[in-house]
């Protein structure tokens, strides 16, 4: 409402000026040649330039959600030295580093890449009871390196209900919140702290999205004082989405819904709210997002850690293709670059990141218990090739611009030239 009176007023201010010095000129003039009445001529030009400036508010700039890549540095993977120019040469402006040691950060130094840290798993009980812990941490992996090295956001630990382990449940809040205040202690307080969920093990009703819920004792547990404190910090929510694990286990999803694809009745719609939704992406995350609300948290922004379709998968070689694969991310960056959002937050996610740069043979569930095991989800080769053309330029910001500004821009802009041609060619007949 602020911002509607706001504008109001910059209206009425352009208003007076332009007829203060309309007033001025016509006075002027008017000794020179008998014009028409100033109210006259006011009346005819001031309401297309009322009518210019508020259609003008039509256009707007929407800043298209942020793409990153997912690298783990494995044996067979290239080293960081040798990908930073394969990642510039891609346009990618984002990474997302797992586990990663002192020196792989230090290979991102100067490069103007934001990046994405995780911590391992094995280190949450360690950094929840003390923040000794999480000071030896931060001295060893972002210390050294910040800010030459463009670190945004740290997750503490990921998917740690991947295989049922509850034994860290109560831990994860306090270990956020020690490396948060460890941060503070050392004056950094723009990387962002939180934790990384998947979305199979933390919802519980998530179709239709806007009946989406969390599951229950980790909502309790974890994820309402998770919601609190990022609240409190102005730090995001990490998830990581896959699709591919949504459409396994929901036969009556068309394939194309869960790939981008665009066709006339290629949609699904929310039976509670009428909203269509264009693609299985999208549903997730607002999902995702009406739990947050019925948690009392709509508003946190959103990180998806992890989303992409596998080349390979021993359990679904039919499905598991580089053909779906380069469907899966040419539709995800397209879509994402596009600005239009979710149906329930129509900025999106704030950042979004592919997985995987490698194949690394997972032996870590991307899914449900046990599943993903074996699966390869790279997009480039080892010899840096990538397997399908792919493009992560254009992530920046989208200027759109309602056909009916243009039209009447033309009008307005006609119409005024006639009007000070007229008006000087008065001037000089005497």
């Amino acid at each position: 409402m602020v911002k509607i009176f706001t504008l109001i007023k910059a209206i009425l201010y352009v208003e007076n000026i332009y007829l203060s010095g309309c007033q001025l000129i016509y006075q002027i003039v008017n000794r020179i040649n008998n014009l028409p009445p100033i109210q006259e001529t006011m009346s005819q030009t001031l309401p297309l330039i009322t009518t210019f400036i508020l259609l003008l508010l039509l256009t707007t700039t929407v800043t298209a959600t942020t793409i990153g890549v997912t690298y783990t540095q494995t044996p067979t993977s290239p080293p960081p030295q040798q990908l930073i120019p394969l990642i510039q040469t891609l346009h990618i402006t984002s990474i997302r580093l797992v586990n990663p040691n002192p020196n792989t950060i230090k290979s991102f130094t100067h490069t103007n890449i934001s990046l994405f840290i995780t911590i391992p798993n094995t280190l949450i009980p360690a950094l929840s009871s003390n923040i000794s812990s999480a000071n030896l941490w931060l001295y060893q992996h972002v210390i050294p390196f910040y800010p030459r090295a463009r670190i945004s956001a740290i997750s503490v630990g990921t998917n740690l209900l991947s295989h049922g382990d509850f034994t860290t449940l109560d831990m994860i809040v306090p270990a956020i919140r020690n490396v948060r205040n460890a941060l503070n202690d050392i004056g950094i307080d723009k990387i962002t702290v939180s934790t990384t969920f998947s979305f199979l093990n933390i919802m519980t009703t998530s179709f239709p999205p806007s009946s989406a819920e969390f599951q229950e004792p980790v909502n309790r547990v974890v994820i309402k004082p998770l919601l609190e404190f990022l609240t409190e910090t102005n730090s995001s929510f990490f998830v990581s989405l896959f699709p591919y694990y949504v459409y396994k286990l929901r036969p009556e999803i068309p394939i194309g819904f869960a790939l981008f694809q665009e066709h006339a009745f290629n949609f699904r719609e929310d039976t509670v709210t009428g909203v269509r939704y264009r693609n299985l992406f999208d549903q997730m995350v607002d999902a995702v997002i009406a739990a947050m609300a019925v948690a009392g948290h709509e508003n946190i922004p959103i990180i998806v850690t992890e989303t992409g379709w596998p080349c390979y998968d021993p359990l679904n070689e039919g499905e598991a293709r580089v053909v779906y694969s380069g469907m899966y991310l040419r539709g995800l960056l397209s879509h994402l670059n596009s600005g239009r959002g979710t149906p329930l937050r129509k900025e999106g996610p704030s950042e979004v990141y592919v997985y995987e740069m490698f194949d690394t043979n997972d032996t870590v569930s991307k899914g449900l218990s046990g599943d993903g095991i074996g699966v390869n989800w790279g997009f480039c080769y080892a010899n840096m090739s990538t397997k399908f053309e792919i493009n992560f330029s254009n992530g920046s910001s989208v200027v759109t611009t309602n056909w009916v500004v243009k039209m009447f821009f033309v009008l307005f802009v006609g119409i005024n030239c006639f009007s000070f041609g007229l008006g000087l060619s008065r001037l000089l007949i005497v």
